[in-house]
């Protein structure tokens, strides 16, 4: 129903600007110094002027990114941070971020047993998570605490608590053993504490991951917290279910495949369906930005294993593999020992950085182009033998294209005549593929001597995604200015464009496009659904 709104919005807008097109005659002289992309391959200490040269070969239209480019992960796998979807839907991660619990946040932790942890265990960011472990005979544990400080956490990124051996806990394997061992994944009590004890050296109070909800494994409980309450409450009777006195602890070891030949589990009762979904259910709460908000992240000591500068042996390990596939697993000794540096290093830095708040900055991105790139596709998912249907719902994406380029739009490009349409985009439309992919960025060249590596890493990522959106979405508004189909930017052509052609095209372009950005925000249930589907 909103595409269709959109649809008709569109074809009345075209009409309207029908009434008034005219073509605008152009150069690009004079234009304001933008910043090239590439900057942030320079040295912090190297001074930094605003020398940018317009020439046509640095903007091809052509040339798209490399085959083992990371920027484009590294900028999804950033804006996805602390949200459950995007890291459901790619479970391993590969991002190490310190942050911080600030002072108040209120956190959970159930138990059968009436004693506080005296050493590392787990706690939950909302009850609905820590109450499922809550668990004895008919009767439970629930402590909640207060943070009376800012609690310096690490996050790992992905479904960093899954306890799977398919790549889930690498990045915490590399930190707490100083190798990836799949055949541990059920090690959990090892993990937290041989974790907390490489933490302790350089501050860290806990480290935060995510499963079905978010958790923190919690290295002290009597650093930086307090006790809110510690509530003996009614719970499921465990006859039926898990005989454990101890359930905590069994959860998180994985012992079940101990205790249940081939790991299944007895009939669970319905309360306890009931407490896991709204385990799921609260984590749905961070599914999309901005994601789980207890948690504040300082990405400007992000360390991310898609840096092929921080961790080379890990090109060759993805290379040809599906993303769902990719891993830390094959990781050299070498690039461990460097991740490790690095994390204590921006761990212990006393540089805050740039200031610029990346966060959001690539959230601004995603707002832009998500929804209009998805609308795009839909107008392209149109087949007709009709030559008008075919020109009339051309037209519609051409005019969706011209929006998204409209504040780049120059008055004075100087688009080709009908004598030269063998003129590729490149050669007049370069300053708009210019202005569209630098403009997030232009005025980071002032602050980069200021900014942490991590930045820099960020910076190049935003660039790199920006240029590809642009660069690709650029040359599609070229063809169809050069097809006669922008009330903008009129040509008089002498015969009839392949209509057929260019939308199949533009098809293929964009899939592509849509395709390497790989935004988690357009994998979802069309229509929604509603809150009766489950028991349907």
């Amino acid at each position: 129903m909103r595409h269709q709104f959109l649809v008709t919005f569109l074809i009345l807008v075209s009409a309207a600007l029908a009434l008034h097109g005219r073509q605008f005659p152009v150069s690009t002289t004079g234009e304001s110094c933008v910043q090239p992309l590439g900057t942030t391959e320079l040295n912090n200490d190297q001074p930094h002027s605003c020398s940018f040269s317009s020439k046509i070969e640095q903007w091809r239209l052509d040339e798209g990114p490399s085959e083992n480019a990371t920027g484009n992960l590294i900028f999804d796998t950033v804006h996805s941070l602390l949200q459950h979807w995007p890291n459901t839907r790619y479970r391993n991660g590969h991002n190490i971020v310190p942050g911080v619990i600030q002072t108040g946040t209120l956190l959970y932790h159930g138990s059968s047993r009436n004693t506080i942890p005296s050493g590392p265990d787990w706690i939950a960011t909302d009850p609905e998570h820590s109450i499922v472990f809550a668990r004895g005979y008919g009767t439970g544990w629930h402590l909640t605490l207060a943070a009376t400080r800012p609690l310096k956490v690490l996050y790992f990124d992905g479904s960093s608590a899954a306890k799977v051996s398919e790549g889930t806990m690498d990045t915490q394997d590399i930190i707490a053993w100083g190798e990836v061992q799949p055949e541990r994944f059920n090690d959990e009590r090892t993990r937290i504490k041989d974790l907390c004890r490489w933490g302790k050296e350089i501050g860290i109070d806990g480290f935060a991951r995510m499963e079905m909800d978010f958790e923190v494994m919690l290295c002290d409980f009597t650093a930086g917290v307090e006790v809110i309450s510690f509530l003996h409450v009614r719970v499921l009777s465990k006859h039926g279910n898990l005989d454990s006195s101890d359930t905590d602890v069994f959860m998180h070891s994985g012992s079940w495949h101990n205790r249940y030949p081939g790991g299944s589990l007895p009939p669970l009762d319905p309360d306890v369906l009931s407490r896991s979904f709204e385990v799921m259910h609260s984590g749905s709460w961070h599914n999309r930005y901005p994601g789980e908000s207890r948690i504040v992240l300082d990405l400007a000591g992000l360390v991310s294993l898609y840096d092929v500068a921080l961790a080379p042996s890990l090109v060759p390990v993805r290379e040809g593999l599906e993303r769902l596939d990719h891993r830390v697993l094959g990781i050299s000794s070498e690039d461990i020992s460097r991740v490790k540096k690095k994390l204590i290093q921006v761990i212990g830095r006393s540089d805050p950085g740039s200031g610029v708040d990346w966060k959001t900055l690539t959230n601004v991105i995603v707002d832009r182009y998500a929804d209009r790139l998805e609308l795009t596709q839909y107008l392209l998912n149109f087949t007709s033998s009709d030559s008008q249907e075919l020109l009339q719902q051309a037209t519609l994406v051409q005019t969706q294209l011209r929006v998204m380029l409209t504040p780049y739009l120059l008055d004075d490009i100087i688009v080709p005549s009908a004598d030269t349409l063998d003129l590729h985009p490149s050669q007049w439309a370069s300053p708009i593929f210019r202005l569209c992919a630098t403009t997030h960025t232009i005025m980071m060249i002032n602050r980069i001597p200021l900014m942490t590596s991590s930045e820099r890493l960020l910076l190049k990522a935003i660039e790199d995604t920006t240029r590809e959106i642009c660069r690709v979405t650029t040359n599609m508004w070229a063809v169809g200015v050069m097809s006669g189909l922008d009330i903008l930017y009129p040509i008089e052509l002498d015969e009839e464009p392949n209509f057929a052609q260019i939308m199949n095209d533009w098809r293929q372009d964009i899939q592509k496009l849509m395709s390497w950005l790989d935004w988690s925000i357009w994998i979802k249930c069309r229509p929604a659904c509603s809150p009766e589907m489950g028991s349907k």
